[in-house]
């Protein structure tokens, strides 16, 4: 149970293409009582552009962390986190990588980009949850996270 919150819910980008994944990682923080707002976008060209706050997106949220796949249409994964990166007003932004593949290349890849956690699916729900709760030292202070 929560003890006493203040401040606003986080706000989570979730780019993920697979619906049943996207379904799995929205159940896990709505059972791990995190509280949040969640933007779900489902292809990678699309993410930059939410995060760029272009176009249609010129109106959308800064989000607090992002929850990327790696195998995403249009553009992928590792492209996304390497824009991210690269971009001074986003590579604050913490970045957990969320990925069926077991590849240790890409492992290895995405910590040289400057990824902030790698979480290999199907998720395990305690493991999601560490590493959410860990990225709290990066977010702002006036978020709502459950007490450890």
């Amino acid at each position: 149970m929560f003890n006493q919150t203040i401040g606003r819910p986080m706000e989570i980008l979730l780019v993920e293409d697979g619906l049943v994944d996207a379904s799995v990682t929205i159940g896990a923080l709505k059972k791990g009582q995190i509280q949040h707002r969640m933007t779900l976008i489902r292809d990678g060209a699309e993410a930059m552009e939410f995060l760029r706050q272009d176009g249609k997106f010129a109106r959308a949220p800064r989000p607090d962390l992002i929850l990327l796949d790696l195998g995403l249409p249009k553009k992928d994964g590792r492209q996304v986190l390497q824009e991210v990166k690269a971009d001074e007003t986003l590579s604050g932004i913490p970045v957990v990588i969320m990925t069926s593949s077991d590849d240790e290349e890409d492992r290895i890849q995405s910590e040289l980009l400057g990824v902030d956690a790698f979480v290999t699916k199907p998720v395990d729900f305690e493991k999601f949850l560490t590493v959410v709760r860990q990225l709290k030292r990066y977010l702002h202070a006036d978020l709502i996270l459950p007490a450890l």
